[in-house]
């Protein structure tokens, strides 16, 4: 298999993943009830915790290399101010198109880094590729729930997952040509993408994964990050 074909295929399959995260919750059946609340909250607790662990073990460690000190503050900074200002944005608006774009705040930093990383660094490419495909199930189950209950229709919804699927390899082809001989550019991306994610944490997920009187949910969170970690030692 060619470098080339074996990148669109993680990248794609790491996109399908919110897909198959919406497709899940398309099809859950089960009836509201206090035990269903209390997982739908870990569920998004995992996903803050797989992407707390991208940030340490898979996107952030490579701007620390390479980067000055200023150069790496500056990028994550950006990131946190950036994805701040969108995120501001889409609440005002809201409706499907601001979710979706929601989606992509994270995924398409994360898949421009992968197609960069790839041919030169096949483990951290591999890393990267599990970190988004963990990340985009939760975040493709919430995100369904989410645009759904505010009026959405679930076909449409299911439709934008998919098409997220499409977007992760052409971002990493993108990094691919374009960045993967420019060390120091992705290094840049990738402490960039860690900012603007470490603000999503906190901003959305973390009090989205809190339930009132409830204290096994953010366990989630844990876990995610705990599998983010053994998959990193594995890996590596």
């Amino acid at each position: 298999m060619s470098l080339i074909t074996s990148l669109l295929l993680f990248s794609w399959g790491s996109g399908i993943a919110a897909f198959l995260g919406g497709l899940i919750a398309r099809n859950e059946t089960t009836t509201e009830s206090e035990t269903k609340d209390r997982i739908i909250h870990g569920v998004v607790a995992f996903g803050g915790g797989i992407l707390l662990a991208a940030i340490c073990f898979a996107l952030l460690p490579r701007g620390m290399e390479l980067l000055s000190p200023w150069t790496l503050s500056l990028c994550f900074l950006a990131g946190g101010v950036l994805f701040s200002i969108i995120d501001a944005y889409q609440s005002r608006n809201g409706g499907p198109r601001a979710q979706f774009l929601a989606m992509l705040m994270d995924f398409l930093p994360e898949a421009l880094s992968l197609g960069a990383v790839f041919s030169h660094d096949h483990s951290l490419g591999l890393l990267l590729a599990a970190f988004i495909a963990l990340q985009n199930l939760p975040e493709g189950f919430n995100a369904y729930r989410e645009m759904v209950l505010s009026g959405a229709r679930p076909w449409t919804v299911l439709g934008l997952l998919a098409a997220i699927s499409l977007l992760g390899p052409a971002a990493a082809i993108t990094g691919h040509l374009f960045f993967q001989d420019l060390p120091l550019v992705t290094a840049a991306i990738m402490a960039f993408a860690s900012g603007g994610i470490l603000y999503l944490i906190f901003q959305d997920i973390a009090p989205q994964s809190r339930l009132e009187r409830h204290w096994s949910p953010t366990l989630g969170a844990v876990l995610g990050f705990l599998l983010g970690m053994l998959g990193h030692i594995l890996i590596h």
